[in-house]
């Protein structure tokens, strides 16, 4: 009998690697990997990964005025740098992530994330292998949408805690949203005090009817499940679109011979009593709905704060270097 990671594959998710570790990536043979400022932070504080960061200081030396544009300019070049290697491990595509201190300027979003196209296309990459991670704010989400239709990017909209969001992305016509499963959980764990199991998981029932909702009325964003907090969650999602799931847990999976059946399938979706709603091009009506889940806006300013600290501290590393 196969193991649970092959058995997951075989349900029809797509398996990403969510790391900035190199050999952990190919050892799990995903499709595509992601990457965000903490990983890549955790990642180049390693000896191996020196190299890298010599390449980004190297490329910014002579370009800016001052160690701090020097450093800004670095910093871009170190997660394409990041996402050149591992584009040389995965067949698929893997996310950068724009500076989650731009998660509430639309076009300073655009911008950014042009530029990172541009460093990539400069050393040979193709846009069309990678996803332009952005948090999903009321800005951030119209910033996807015009980078999708007008400049042809893609876009993986992260730190998504709702259906709101949900709904607006997949109007905006991502390529794929992140929606964040074991955060919701430590929420409803905090706030209740309850335990649950991975069926009645509030992180997993959120994904289920994201999915459901997406299937049902045909829109074409992928729905990958992140964040997760153990194997259950992600048994409990198999069949989802795509699943990033960070080693630790890709290897008990690959160590278990537990069954995992399909869970999520289309034919069932498009039979739910999802009702069809819209939000992208109200932004007053986005944002009531969005503020009256508590627990949705905790997490994404959680999520935003913590990744701008962790870009801080990777700047302020790189800036030391001029």
């Amino acid at each position: 009998m196969s193991n649970s990671l092959e058995q997951l594959k075989a349900t029809g998710t797509t398996i990403v690697t969510d790391t900035g570790e190199f050999e952990s990536i190919a050892k799990y043979t995903p499709q595509d990997a992601t990457t965000n400022p903490s990983l890549i932070l955790a990642a180049s504080k390693k000896p191996e990964y020196a190299k890298l960061i010599d390449v980004a200081v190297d490329y910014a030396k002579d370009k800016g005025s001052t160690k701090e544009e020097k450093a800004s300019l670095a910093l871009d070049r170190l997660l394409v740098e990041f996402g050149k290697e591992i584009l040389n491990i995965v067949p698929g595509r893997v996310s950068t992530e724009v500076d989650a201190s731009l998660s509430f300027d639309k076009q300073a979003t655009i911008d950014k994330a042009i530029n990172i196209i541009k460093i990539y296309e400069s050393i040979g990459i193709s846009k069309d292998r990678i996803l332009i991670k952005i948090a999903s704010t009321w800005e951030g989400i119209q910033a996807a949408k015009e980078l999708e239709e007008k400049h042809q990017i893609h876009c993986n909209l992260t730190l998504l805690f709702s259906f709101v969001q949900a709904v607006a992305c997949a109007e905006a016509k991502v390529t794929l949203i992140s929606p964040f499963v074991g955060r919701i959980l430590d929420w409803y764990k905090n706030a209740t005090g309850e335990q649950y199991t991975a069926e009645t998981d509030p992180g997993v029932v959120s994904v289920k009817s994201i999915y459901n909702y997406y299937k049902k009325f045909g829109y074409d964003t992928i729905v990958m499940g992140a964040s997760f907090r153990n194997v259950g969650e992600i048994r409990a999602l198999a069949g989802c679109d795509f699943l990033t799931v960070a080693p630790k847990l890709l290897e008990e999976l690959m160590n278990s011979n537990d069954a995992v059946p399909q869970v999520l399938k289309k034919e069932t979706a498009v039979s739910s009593d999802a009702e069809k709603v819209s939000y992208i091009n109200n932004e007053a009506e986005f944002r009531f709905l969005f503020n009256e889940d508590a627990m949705a806006t905790e997490k994404l300013s959680q999520g935003i704060r913590s990744f701008a600290k962790d870009a801080r501290t990777l700047l302020k590393q790189l800036e030391e270097k001029f």
